[in-house]
C-alpha cells in the first residue's frame, strides 16, 4: 500500500491569516447558531454564557491546541498523524477520521435544508416558509431535499477539489468577513425589534446576557457545564480530524499560539452574536415559548416565524439571515470534506480529483439513504440520550455523542501521560512564542481534561 507521498509536497496556508480563517469557517457552522442560543436560554441565559467562556478558555483551548500542534509537527492528516506521533496509537486517527466521514452526508443535507429556505426568502415565498407543516412537508417529500443536498454537496466538492490555497483559503477569505458582517448587522436590527404583545429585543438580549440562577441548585449548575462543554466540543471542530489536518498546512514559522487565541476569540464571539440575532429576535415575537427551539425546529420553524411576523422587510431579514447560515455551513462542510480527502490522499497516496470524487459519491449515496429516513425509511428509535430520533440523528448521536468523546478522551491520555505535553508545548514555541497558558495546559490535558470528557460520553451514553 503506497502511504505518505503527498508529503512531500505538501500544501500549506500562504499566511496564519488564511491559516485562522479556515480554521474559524470550520469552528463557526450551524452549532453556533441553532445550538447555543437555545443553550443559553434554557441554562440560565448570562450564567450559561459565563461558563462557556470559562471552557473555551480552558478545555477548549487545550483541545485546540493539541490538534494543531500534532498536525504541524507530523504534517500528516488526522488518519496518519497519531500513528506517526506514536505507533501504537494509529487506531486514534482511524476513529477520528470516522467522524468526518459519518457527519458530511448529513451536514450537507441540512446545508441544502439553508439553500431551501433562502431560496424561498429571495424569491418572496417567506410567508409560505413560515407556515405550520411547511418545513415537514418539505424533508418528507421524496426528490427535493435531496436535490437541494446535491447542490451544496457539489458546491463543497468543488471547493475542496481546487485545494488548500485556491480553494479552502481563498473561499474562507471571501465568506468569513461577510459572514461576519451579516452577524453583526442581524444582531444589530435584532434588538431594535418589538412584538406584537409589546415585548422588545433588549429584552430578549437581558434573558440571554444577565445570569439567572433563582431555583438553580449543584446538579443545575452541573448540568450548565455539561451543556457548555457539549456545545463548546463540536463548536472548535476538535476530535473530528479538522484541526488536525488544517494544523498540517499551518508553516512552520507562523506562530501557532497567537493563531490559536485568535481562532478562540472569533469562535466565541461569534456563538455570543448568534445569541444576540436570535434570542431577541424570538422573544419578541414568540416569548419564552419560542425560546425553546432547538436545532432544526429554531432555524426552519421558529425563525420563518418571525421573518413573517416582520411583515414585507421579513423576506429580505431572511434571506440574508439563510445566506448568512448557508455560507456557515458551508465553511465547516468543506472542512468536515477536506479532514476525509487529506487522510485518503496521505494514507493511500491517491490524487486529490480522486479522493474528492470517491469521498463525495459516498457521501451523496448515503446523503440519500438518510434523506429517505424520513420517508421510505421512516422508523422512530429511542437513543440512549432520550432523544427520540431518524437516520440522520443516529448518525449525528454516534459521531457527536459518542466517537468524538472517545477521540477526545484517547488524545488527552497520549499526550498527557505517553508522548508527554512537552511533545505540543515544544512544537508550539518552537520559534520562540510564549506558551501563555502553559501549567493550564499541562493540568487540563493531563487530568481536568479526561474527567470531564468522560463525564460528558457517560452523559450521552444516558448513565448520569
Amino acid at each position: 500500500m503506497e502511504k505518505h507521498t503527498e508529503s512531500a509536497k505538501r500544501n500549506s496556508f500562504s499566511s496564519s491569516m488564511g491559516f485562522i480563517l479556515a480554521a474559524a469557517g470550520s469552528a463557526v457552522g450551524l452549532g453556533n447558531i441553532w445550538r447555543f442560543p437555545y443553550l443559553a436560554a434554557k441554562n440560565g441565559g448570562g450564567t450559561f454564557l459565563a461558563v462557556y467562556i470559562v471552557l473555551a478558555l480552558t478545555f477548549g483551548f487545550t483541545l485546540l491546541v493539541t490538534e494543531v500542534a500534532i498536525g504541524r509537527k507530523t504534517k500528516q492528516s488526522c488518519l496518519t498523524a497519531y500513528g506517526k506521533l506514536n505507533k501504537k496509537s494509529g487506531w486514534i486517527g482511524v476513529f477520528a477520521s470516522i467522524v468526518p466521514f459519518m457527519i458530511l452526508p448529513y451536514y450537507c443535507i441540512i446545508g441544502g435544508w439553508v439553500l431551501k429556505y433562502f431560496t424561498a426568502f429571495a424569491t418572496g415565498g417567506g410567508v409560505q416558509a413560515a407556515e405550520d407543516g411547511y418545513f415537514t412537508g418539505f424533508i418528507t417529500s421524496h426528490i427535493s431535499p435531496i436535490a437541494f443536498d446535491i447542490i451544496f454537496l457539489a458546491a463543497t466538492a468543488f471547493i475542496i477539489y481546487k485545494g488548500v490555497n485556491k480553494g479552502i483559503e481563498a473561499i474562507s477569505k471571501v465568506l468569513m468577513p461577510l459572514l461576519l458582517v451579516a452577524i453583526i448587522g442581524i444582531s444589530i436590527f435584532s434588538l431594535t425589534l418589538k412584538g406584537a404583545d409589546g415585548r422588545t429585543g433588549i429584552e430578549g438580549f437581558k434573558i440571554f446576557v444577565i445570569p439567572n440562577i433563582s431555583g438553580m441548585n449543584a446538579k443545575g449548575f452541573f448540568t450548565v457545564v455539561l451543556d457548555a462543554m457539549g456545545q463548546l466540543f463540536y463548536s472548535i471542530s476538535v476530535a473530528m480530524g479538522i484541526m488536525v489536518t488544517y494544523g498540517s498546512y499551518f508553516k512552520d514559522e507562523d506562530n501557532l499560539m497567537r493563531s490559536v487565541n485568535q481562532i478562540e476569540i472569533f469562535d466565541t464571539v461569534v456563538a455570543f452574536l448568534a445569541g444576540v440575532m436570535i434570542i431577541p429576535a424570538v422573544y419578541a415575537f414568540l416569548g419564552d415559548e419560542g425560546l425553546q427551539n432547538a436545532g432544526p425546529g429554531l432555524m426552519f420553524v421558529a425563525l420563518p416565524k418571525v421573518f413573517a411576523a416582520m411583515g414585507p422587510i421579513g423576506n429580505v431579514i431572511g434571506a440574508a439571515f439563510f445566506l448568512m447560515v448557508l455560507f456557515a455551513a458551508l465553511t465547516s462542510s468543506m472542512s468536515i470534506l477536506e479532514a476525509i480527502v487529506s487522510g485518503l490522499i496521505d494514507h493511500f497516496g491517491w490524487s486529490r480529483a480522486k479522493a474528492v470524487v470517491i469521498e463525495s459519491a459516498v457521501a451523496l449515496g448515503l446523503g440519500i439513504l438518510i434523506c429517505l429516513g424520513y420517508n421510505a425509511f421512516y422508523f422512530e428509535l429511542k437513543l440512549p440520550n432520550g432523544s427520540v430520533g431518524q437516520i440522520l440523528d443516529i448518525f449525528d448521536y454516534i459521531s457527536n455523542n459518542i466517537l468524538m468523546p472517545v477521540v477526545a478522551i484517547s488524545t488527552c491520555i497520549l499526550i498527557g501521560w505517553i508522548v508527554k505535553p512537552g511533545t505540543i508545548v515544544d512544537e508550539a514555541t518552537k520559534n520562540g512564542e510564549r506558551f501563555g497558558r502553559k501549567h493550564l495546559y499541562i493540568v487540563m490535558v493531563k487530568f481536568i481534561e479526561p474527567v470531564l470528557l468522560l463525564l460528558l460520553l457517560v452523559g450521552s451514553l444516558g448513565l448520569l
